[in-house]
């Protein structure tokens, strides 16, 4: 049985780990190996002095080995977030998804219920009518069926149960938090990735590249996990293993600004409701916030060049119904 003993003795020396050696590591985790107190201990460690790109690294490998794999086409996308925001805001990746699918791109969103809002993306899918809960073998027959598939995370990464009572234990930020993103169970290239804290984008850009990513937006609006209409958001993009920072503003991508209290969500009935309605050409600022985030998913998906355009064709999939009837083959395919 593998110990944890020694790199906790590394760890408290105030040493990094390499990516080989935080993959050993997190294995040793994911198999159960490790007792509660040398995870709690190794977490904190690495917490407190920050984590490294390796070590991020080396443990999305040890999730990527463990995990149960999806299927996608070439030039699937995904768009996540790390949560930790706490805004409590409507659902805007789950909004994109529909909208990416409905301008034709295959889309493997990789997703889990509530956890820094009140709605999570499951919890606002079941309520639209989405079994989540689909025989994961399936899931690339529903991928091919409606454009979309949604990854439910705790299916998909099960061996994480034995991190799940420290973790809770410790209620604080850990690594963990860090990984949901970038263990996308269909090894997805492609990536449109919200942080809730922006000094974690270009390390989480740095981590996607050296699992093999080819193109990737991190981003950050306002305090939230996601690009916003209330002001500048920061983006650090990857594409072809070049890095580059800037801000963009919802006038870049010809939109109107809102206040974040605009889209203030509540539980999934509420959430579904806008959800449904904004697929439906009700107009706004949950509109005006995922045609933002929908043409920079379009942007990494390699369909557009910049924020304008990306805006006109994501409206074109709302306003043309090709979104809501991603919903509705969605629906279908997992009944």
């Amino acid at each position: 049985m593998a110990s944890l003993k020694p790199v906790l003795a590394q760890l408290a020396s105030g040493a990094t780990l390499s990516a080989e050696e935080a993959e050993a590591a997190f294995d040793t985790i994911m198999a159960g190996e490790a007792t509660p107190a040398q995870i709690a201990g190794l977490l904190m460690a690495m917490r407190v002095r920050r984590e490294t790109v390796a070590e991020l690294t080396g443990a999305v490998r040890a999730m990527r080995s463990r995990m149960t794999s999806v299927t996608a086409p070439p030039g699937a996308v995904d768009v996540c977030g790390t949560g930790g925001d706490n805004a409590g805001t409507l659902n805007v990746s789950t909004a994109v998804t529909f909208v990416l699918a409905g301008c034709g791109v295959p889309v493997a969103k990789h997703g889990n219920r509530a956890l820094s809002s009140q709605t999570g993306g499951a919890d606002v899918l079941t309520a639209l009518g989405v079994n989540v809960d689909v025989a994961l073998d399936r899931l690339p027959e529903v991928l091919a069926a409606a454009g979309c598939v949604f990854l439910f995370a705790p299916r998909h990464h099960a061996a994480l149960r034995h991190a799940a009572g420290p973790r809770v234990e410790l209620g604080t930020r850990t690594i963990f938090n860090l990984l949901g993103p970038l263990a996308n169970p269909a090894k997805v290239r492609r990536q449109l990735t919200g942080v809730h804290d922006p000094a974690w984008a270009r390390p989480m850009a740095e981590t996607l590249h050296a699992l093999g990513t080819e193109r990737a937006w991190l981003v950050h609006g306002q305090g939230l996990d996601e690009l916003t209409v209330a002001g500048a958001s920061q983006v650090v993009a990857l594409q072809d293993g070049a890095y580059r920072e800037f801000s963009v503003s919802p006038e870049d991508a010809g939109l109107d600004r809102s206040p974040i209290e605009a889209i203030r969500g509540g539980d999934a009935a509420m959430n579904a409701g806008a959800l449904h309605a904004l697929l439906h050409g009700q107009l706004g600022p949950y509109r005006d916030t995922v045609l933002l985030n929908a043409a920079a998913g379009l942007i990494v998906a390699g369909v557009v060049q910049d924020l304008r355009s990306g805006a006109v064709r994501a409206a074109a999939a709302i306003d043309g119904g090709s979104a809501a009837d991603a919903l509705v083959k969605l629906r279908q395919a997992t009944t």
